[in-house]
């Protein structure tokens, strides 16, 4: 009853929302709504009351009730859509506002923008507030990527232009720039990344105007698809000439002065392992069982800091590129060649600089002793996981050429069961998502998807890497220095409300308290939801539940891990905050925890904190568009063919579906054609409102796929239907063709809205 109380008084402020400057009587509202008799009346009087009392509407002597005008202003950034209007976000908890093409003022994607609101949000239903755009503060993109559309020799010498550039991205694809004759000259097909020197205006409404700076080269050649996304994201993919410069002037081998201070571990049996394909080796591990029964784990990881010294060239670079970009089929380095693959590299048989975690583990997984140092060491042996696998698994070929090594591996195996049970123990979530392998061939063309798989190795190295990262971070909080932390925060109050609730729609109870949740208090859910068929709809929304982990001078704990202390210590080849950790030990190591000492890192962290975090943000955005990019190309010769597919995420404009191969792709609501479908958000389901069929996540459903589109990065499906639904679909199209034209397509056209609506604020 209160569900159908609010959609009541929703409906009835979308009349005072829909015409704002509009007066109505209560009987004018009665008859809008098509109401008959007494009670019904009664009725709209009791929501036009409420509106009053929450000020949406206001009264006047004659009995006439209008929406109350909003005086608020708000600043934030503009989301475009493609077709010409967008939202505005404000604030992390309230709903995006909603901006009419006609309001835009010329605003492009990412633009800060000043709005006025001009029609308030409704508490009762789900349409946030609409606003125009006021002012343009500042314009969010500088550069665009896109394809030359040349002009004929008559347009150049009439306009004095080249010709436009048009973006494949969708919010900006709209916008084309048209090249000024300055700058470098592109030929037709070309994707060219331009400098924007004149934006939108009154007189060129979408259009802008810019110079070429660099041509990346021809849609068609290989490559070029992938950098296209890298450029548009502005991530650095070549390195300046004076960087280069400065690498090379690094030896490639160590030289008697790096020994100093450093102990000589290059006796110990050391070895790497990493994935087939790895060129660059940050970590090498070794063990040992003492005589206490105890496990010595050695974490050795690559001292880069030795040769990029503080505010050097090197290190400026680095800092600006903040982390490597791993994309299909190249890595877009922190750090120049000859340092990532070579001197830093703990490459086999092969004298490197390292800095050394040393950990004495008992049998519950606790560190009882550590040490952290500087050393040198030569790995034994460059392994992979697939072997090591293999290895654990008894292959006799492998076992005999790495025979020296089995015992040490075998133990290792039996560290990282120890380990693992430790962190479970403690409440640690543990999510084994798919991670697939796309396989290009030399002209970078998609030819097929793998799916990777964890074995004991991978998760025994990751086991190694958490505990050096959670002694090393301990070891220096408890020093009370300055520090850089690798944290993960509670999760959102609201958002895990919701997910209790969720949960609790399963009929799973969850223990505890939502107000105060712990790590363990989720794990519990997992584990009871663990193989059934609701697993994957309650692991996708405890992920959207939990905060984005990120770098911080402030140890504020790893939710996810359940680590009170964490940091990222094992990874300097390839994340900036490792490099800058690295630095930090060396120098309380050389020069002491001094008062002097403690400013100096104090009073860097805030900034490398907030650049590598958006460093690695936009660095995972390329990686995903950059996949996204190769899955749709690789489904593009499979259209009309029928996949096996589940439900991965629902919303009120269609549903998301997941093939086996991690093909992800949308299923547009206006493409289930069997019955008209209402989106029920609690249950995160699409339920059709007359034969009441529902979809809803974790489902398994048949599809066909009916468009892959490359250049868009999308994929879209259909659901394959029986021939009984296949026989109302031709009922359904009959009783829409019969009903009237103009309501129906007036209701589509509200419900599309409200559906694109949704769909920015989820894509966002």
């Amino acid at each position: 009853m209160v569900v159908e109380k609010n959609k009541f008084i929703s409906d009835i402020l979308e009349i005072f929302r829909r015409y704002p400057e509009k007066k109505y009587t209560a009987q004018q509202i009665n008859d809008i709504l098509r109401l008959h008799g007494t009670p019904a009346y009664n009725r709209v009087l009791k929501a036009l009351a409420i509106l009053e009392g929450e000020d949406k509407i206001y009264v006047n002597n004659r009995n006439q009730f209008k929406l109350t005008p909003v005086n608020q202003t708000i600043t934030g950034n503009f989301r475009a859509n493609d077709k010409g209007f967008g939202f505005v976000r404000y604030a992390d908890d309230e709903p995006d506002v909603f901006i009419a093409r006609s309001n835009t003022m010329h605003a492009i994607n990412d633009d800060e923008v000043e709005v006025k609101i001009i029609k308030p949000a409704n508490p009762w239903g789900d349409n946030g507030a609409e606003g125009q755009i006021t002012q343009i503060l500042s314009h969010g993109v500088h550069q665009i990527v896109g394809e030359f559309m040349p002009y004929s020799d008559v347009q150049i010498k009439k306009t004095g232009l080249l010709g436009y550039v048009k973006s494949h991205e969708k919010k900006l694809s709209q916008n084309p720039v048209f090249l000024k004759s300055q700058g470098l000259h592109p030929q037709w097909g070309d994707m060219v990344q331009v400098d924007i020197t004149g934006y939108p205006s009154a007189e060129f409404p979408r259009s802008m105007v810019g110079v070429a700076i660099k041509i990346i080269g021809n849609k068609n050649a290989p490559g070029v698809d992938e950098m296209a996304i890298v450029y548009q994201n502005e991530v650095k993919a070549e390195f300046p000439e004076e960087v280069v410069a400065a690498s090379e002037k690094i030896p490639d081998h160590l030289v008697a002065k790096d020994w100093a201070g450093r102990r000589d571990n290059t006796q110990q049996v050391t070895v790497t392992i990493d994935g087939d394909d790895s060129k660059d080796f940050d970590d090498a591990v070794t063990l040992w069982k003492l005589e206490n029964g105890n496990y010595h784990l050695g974490v050795h990881i690559a001292d880069v800091t030795h040769y990029v010294s503080a505010n050097s060239l090197l290190d400026n670079e680095a800092f600006e590129r903040g982390t490597s970009t791993y994309l299909v089929d190249r890595v877009i380095p922190m750090l120049p060649f000859r340092l990532s693959n070579g001197i830093c590299s703990l490459n086999p048989n092969e004298e490197r600089c390292v800095l050394t975690c040393d950990m004495e583990i008992n049998e519950q997984g606790a560190v009882v002793r550590h040490e952290i140092y500087p050393s040198v060491i030569k790995s034994h042996a460059r392994l992979t996981y697939n072997n090591v696998n293999q290895i654990l698994a008894g292959n006799v070929e492998l076992c005999s050429r790495y025979r020296d090594l089995v015992p040490m591996l075998q133990d290792m195996a039996q560290l990282h069961q120890i380990l693992f049970a430790m962190r479970h123990q403690r409440g640690a979530l543990d999510f084994e998502e798919t991670e697939a392998q796309i396989i290009v061939d030399d002209q970078g063309k998609p030819i097929d998807i793998k799916l990777r798989e964890r074995g004991t190795a991978e998760k025994m190295i990751e086991s190694f890497m958490l505990a050096a990262n959670e002694t090393v971070a301990e070891h220096y909080n408890k020093l009370h220095v300055p520090f850089l932390y690798r944290v993960h925060e509670q999760p959102d109050a609201d958002k895990i409300k919701n997910f209790f609730e969720l949960a609790s729609s399963f009929g799973l109870s969850v223990p505890g308290n939502s107000a105060d949740v712990t790590p363990k208090m989720l794990q519990q859910v997992l584990e009871k939801v663990a193989g059934k068929p609701q697993e994957l709809v309650i692991t996708t929304m405890l992920l959207r539940s939990l905060q984005q982990a990120k770098y911080s001078p402030e140890p504020l704990g790893h939710f996810g891990m359940a680590a009170k202390y964490y940091t990222h210590f094992t990874s300097p080849i390839r994340r900036y905050p490792d490099l800058m950790v690295h630095r930090m030990i060396h120098s309380y190591a050389d020069q002491g925890i001094g008062t002097d000492v403690q400013n100096h890192w104090a009073q860097q962290l805030d900034e490398v904190a907030v650049q590598t975090s958006a460093c690695e943000r936009k660095s995972i955005d390329v990686e995903r568009a950059v996949d996204d990019l190769k899955k749709a190309e690789f489904m593009e010769d499979k259209v009309g063919q029928v996949f096996e597919a589940v439900i991965s995420s629902v919303t009120s404009f269609g549903m998301f579906i997941a093939l086996e191969n991690t093909v992800e792709g949308l299923v547009h609501i206006s493409n289930l054609l069997d019955d008209y479908y209402e989106f029920h958000e609690k249950e995160l389901a699409l339920v059709g409102k007359r034969t009441h069929k529902t979809y809803k996540m974790g489902d398994p459903i048949k599809v066909r796929l009916i468009r892959a589109d490359a250049q868009q990065r999308q994929v879209d499906f259909e659901p394959v239907l029986t021939a009984e639904e296949q026989e109302r679909v031709k009922i359904e199209q009959q009783r829409r063709a019969q009903s009237k034209p103009h309501s129906f397509s007036k209701k589509r056209r509200a419900s599309k809205r409200s559906r694109t609506n949704k769909y920015e604020r989820f894509a966002h």
